[in-house]
């Protein structure tokens, strides 16, 4: 049994963070009530209470410890609710949800209290827009024209922009709508404004037929959904081209092939999937919800550095029980959702950990090796999946929806749960297992936690510190070299073979990763969450290859992000593909120790920058010695904004007088974050601080003829709520650093 100094051991300093901030029970005034163990704990007896409903001879406290085992021992972990709320008043332990969105007033409206109190829960949403009536459709019960979906996916941002999810998570939402849908292209275009549905993910729905009419390039139909009648046509491959300009300019709209998912939909005698939860890996039926977890694969390796299949195989055993009892205890926010996910009992076992059990195999992630692995891999995990399904079906009986689904056929086993396997984004459960997130390539070899004045923080993957020490070429200057660099492919003092081994996301090509992920879907009985990484320098017709070979090679779904394209990059004047070091901006001369006193006169200029408070100016004055104040004016709003504003040109003002340089105070400011992540204005600025920044180094540029380029050194951008590096995969934003998520 694992002890509480084991466990605390056993977990790194951001685990400890992230369960600090966001997992462990605490009091009305913040106070923390219990240790990572007790959480543990807490869940494992709360979990395994379920089995009393089924055997009140069960012995409980032999399962909750076999529970509390898998998880301290950061062998399988379930998704975060069920981490929060397990043994809590809430009680809510679902991840996901959809929730219907028909052509009525009544609908919409009730769909938003539905998403209300399922974000107050914790659980994120998916809806699809498509049963909506066009824009300027007409509207029989007033005569009037309706104003199409669209406006009501912003009434649907609106509020959930305004819950906050228990505390603990932030709302998210997927909104899908199919691409035969009148508003499609409205649809499609709708991010080219980051300020606009801040607070959803979008995917347009393909359809086979849409798919054979971009490869034959004819046109197809649009249909009114409240006539079911084609309304006009709209060539197909321009549909599809305008959906890669924009997966190619900002990472939206992703795309899921609707059909495929109905192929494979268990329940058609139920309903037909028309969208996913947030993150698109989770197909799932009007009111329906799923609970997920994920097996740390790391931690299924033999001491002789082979696959331990028998460990797995327990593993997925133990893991399938747990998931199946969560849905028996659960606390569900509707009585809707309640009834059919009782009726179907779908689970989603996934995995985490692939890319590490990989550099621990010594398989390189884009080898054909690591390809026939994960084929493998998967299909033994859903087959043992469904082995205990079937077992616990005998037990306790089957999903009721079995009869009339596609496994009631003659000399079939009834199955406990309708769906077994998941592939899902593992974000902070995978930084609590210190661990690769879901099925993804490393993140970062090695990356830079923490900015202070003289203090660089650098975090370095373990397996990689522990070869570079072992093979004589560590060095903490190596280390940090790597983390400003972010990949470790050019440093010849690094061996070739451990260079191959540790590759990161943008490191492999995009067809790298549909291989990879096409590989897993083949054996997942949902969906395969992956993001598919581009280089800032990829074409368009990059991200159209990748859209065609995900269609040809069965993925269920295409999440983008071409690198730069939603940073928070401050300022871009010159195009580079690298991003440069502070040492780029341009230093003035002339600067002392002493405060210097104000002339009569000063020459300056000012800024207009776009904020979320609105427009702001930033006045920058200079003297003989360089820069010498600073002043704001917010435009539009007053109080807390311009008052801060006015703090912070004062203290900037001060420092240029006392002899501190420009860079410093740009290097302090810049990336600062208290809106949206993607930013405002043609420079996504993130902040008014950020802002500033960026006036400041505009007026260095134009002034000095500099062409420096000055942004936040990483893939993602900065967190918003710690600062540290934010990464791209699974289909989300995630930070290793303190387990924010923009998904989550």
């Amino acid at each position: 049994m694992m002890t509480t100094a084991d466990l605390k051991s056993l977990l790194s300093n951001n685990a400890l963070t992230v369960l600090t901030r966001r997992y462990l029970k605490k009091d009305q005034e913040g106070q923390i009530l219990e240790e990572p163990a007790d959480m543990f704990r807490r869940v494992a007896e709360t979990v395994a209470a379920a089995e009393t409903c089924f055997a009140p001879e069960q012995d409980v406290q032999s399962l909750a410890d076999k529970f509390y085992d898998a998880m301290t021992r950061l062998e399988f972990l379930p998704n975060s609710p069920t981490l929060m709320n397990a043994g809590r008043e809430l009680g809510q332990l679902s991840a996901c949800f959809v929730l219907p969105v028909e052509d009525s007033m009544e609908s919409i409206f009730e769909a938003i209290k539905q998403t209300a109190l399922i974000h107050k829960s914790g659980g994120g949403t998916g809806f699809s827009f498509s049963r909506i009536r066009p824009a300027n459709d007409v509207v029989l019960s007033t005569k009037g024209v309706s104003s199409g979906p669209i406006s009501f996916m912003k009434v649907f941002d609106a509020a959930t922009e305004t819950i906050k999810q228990g505390g603990t998570r932030r709302g998210a939402n997927m909104g899908i709508l199919r691409v035969d849908h009148p508003d499609i292209m409205d649809f499609i275009m709708v991010k080219k404004d980051l300020t606009v549905l801040t607070n959803f993910n979008l995917s347009v729905g393909m359809t086979e037929a849409f798919m054979k009419a971009v490869e034959a390039g004819s046109e197809y139909d649009l249909l009114n959904p409240r006539t079911g009648k084609p309304l006009k046509k709209l060539d197909a491959r321009k549909v599809f081209d305008r959906i890669i300009d924009m997966a190619w300019t900002s990472g939206e709209p992703g795309i899921i092939f609707l059909d495929r998912l109905n192929r494979d939909n268990p329940t058609p005698h139920v309903g037909e999937f028309e969208a996913t939860n947030p993150c698109g890996e989770q197909p799932l039926l009007p009111y329906e919800s799923c609970n997920l977890g994920s097996v740390n694969l790391s931690r299924m390796i033999t001491s002789d550095g082979e696959v331990d299949w028998d460990k797995l195989r327990e593993t997925v055993h133990l893991a399938t029980r747990f998931l199946d009892n969560v849905i028996e205890i659960n606390r569900y926010p509707l009585p809707q959702i309640s009834e059919m996910t009782l009726s179907n009992r779908k689970i989603g076992l996934g995995i985490m950990g692939w890319a590490d059990m990989l550099i621990l195999l010594g398989l390189p992630y884009n080898s054909s090796k690591a390809i026939e692995l994960a084929d493998k891999l998967m299909a033994f995990i859903t087959n043992e999946a469904r082995s205990t399904s079937r077992l616990l079906a005998e037990q306790r009986g089957a999903f009721p929806n079995f009869p009339g689904s596609r496994f009631d056929q003659a000399g079939e086993l009834p199955l406990r749960n309708a769906t077994c396997t998941t592939i899902a984004p593992t974000g902070t459960i995978s930084i609590i297992a210190n661990t690769s997130s879901g099925v993804e390539p490393i993140f970062a070899v090695s990356y830079i936690r923490q900015v202070m004045d003289n203090d660089v923080l650098v975090e370095v993957h373990p397996l990689f510190e522990a070869i570079a020490r072992k093979e004589g070429f560590y060095s903490p200057e190596l280390m940090k070299a790597i983390a400003e660099k972010g990949t470790i492919q050019s440093f010849e003092e690094i061996p070739e073979k451990v260079r191959r081994l540790f590759v990161t996301a943008h490191d492999i090509t995009p067809e790298d990763h549909i291989h990879m992920q096409a590989a897993f879907q083949r054996h997942t009985d949902n969906a395969v969450s992956k993001t598919v990484n581009f280089p800032h320098s990829a074409t368009r017709e990059d991200v159209a290859e990748v859209y065609r070979l995900a269609y040809m090679e069965g993925c269920k779904g295409v999440t983008i992000y071409r690198d730069g394209s939603r940073d928070m990059q401050v300022l871009s004047v010159a195009k580079t593909t690298e991003a440069p070091s502070e040492e780029k901006v341009p230093v003035e001369s002339g600067k002392s120790g002493h405060k210097r006193e104000r002339p009569r006169a000063l020459v300056g200029k000012t800024y207009q920058m776009t904020t979320g408070c609105g427009p702001l100016y930033v006045t920058i004055n200079q003297d003989n010695s360089g820069l010498f104040e600073l002043f704001t004016t917010m435009g539009k709003a007053g109080g807390c904004a311009a008052s801060q504003c006015e703090a912070i040109g004062r203290l900037v003002s001060l420092a240029w007088r006392s002899g501190v340089q420009a860079r410093q105070v740009v290097k302090q400011l810049i990336g600062i974050t208290c809106h949206k992540p993607a930013g405002f204005g043609e420079n996504r600025v993130t902040s008014c601080a950020d802002a500033v920044a960026s006036a400041i180094l505009m007026h260095m540029q134009t002034e000095t003829g500099s062409d420096a380029v000055f942004k936040t050194v990483n893939n993602g951008g900065a967190c918003p709520e710690c600062g540290g590096p934010v990464e791209h995969e699974g289909g989300c934003c995630v930070c290793h650093a303190c387990g924010y998520s923009e998904c989550a």
